[in-house]
């Protein structure tokens, strides 16, 4: 009998445990969504039981997330300065999302996929930006140098030419708290013991 106890000791504790840190990562995954931080994001928290495909008395659960970084950004706020330089370069919807191999764009990844410079404007009363000379609007929106089209005997049309704000310069971002990780873990954490009760079976 002592050892069908603690086989069902075993399997309450385990199964207990396994509701708890599913509940948990289904609630920070909730978390994110609510907050708009996309569903990527949300989909970067994990769990897992230990130990793995087996049951005990001293089973735990790991709840984690593979962007732990932007995750505790969020979770506790701060104040983003750039490393480099005075300010932090915001791209426009004109600058698009991606440079080089995927990566966020940066003004040094725009003029690499574009081919043009690009001029520092400062202003004494609003945010310093990143321009682009004699460039045009894609379809898309995006910024692109203005080559023009060859038209008759051979002369270039240069149609739309126009000076496009790439980048807005600000001297630093301010990410408020949005998420709270640790208030979700305690909640969970007290719900466990009747978790594991739920999942009792008399042998």
């Amino acid at each position: 009998m002592l050892a069908a106890d603690l086989a069902a000791a075993e399997r309450a504790v385990t199964a207990g445990l396994r509701e708890a840190s599913d509940g948990l990562k289904a609630e920070l995954r909730g978390q994110i969504a609510g907050a708009g931080l996309g569903t990527r994001l949300a989909r970067t928290w994990r769990s897992e039981i230990y130990p793995k495909g087996g049951r005990s008395l001293r089973a735990a659960g790991l709840v984690w997330s593979k962007a732990p970084g932007i995750v505790g950004l969020h979770a506790d706020g701060a104040i983003i300065r750039s490393r480099q330089g005075l300010f932090l370069a915001i791209p426009t919807p004109a600058a698009g999302r991606y440079g080089d191999g995927g990566k966020k764009i940066t003004p040094g990844g725009w003029e690499r996929r574009t081919g043009l410079p690009l001029r520092f404007v400062y202003r004494r009363r609003g945010l310093s930006l990143l321009v682009a000379d004699n460039a045009r609007l894609s379809k898309r929106g995006l910024a692109t140098a203005n080559r023009g089209r060859r038209g008759e005997a051979g002369f270039i049309r240069l149609a739309g030419r126009t000076t496009v704000p790439v980048f807005i310069l600000v001297p630093q971002v301010r990410v408020k708290k949005r998420l709270d990780v640790a208030g979700a873990g305690r909640a969970w954490q007290g719900r466990l013991p009747g978790l594991i009760l739920r999942h009792w079976k008399e042998p």
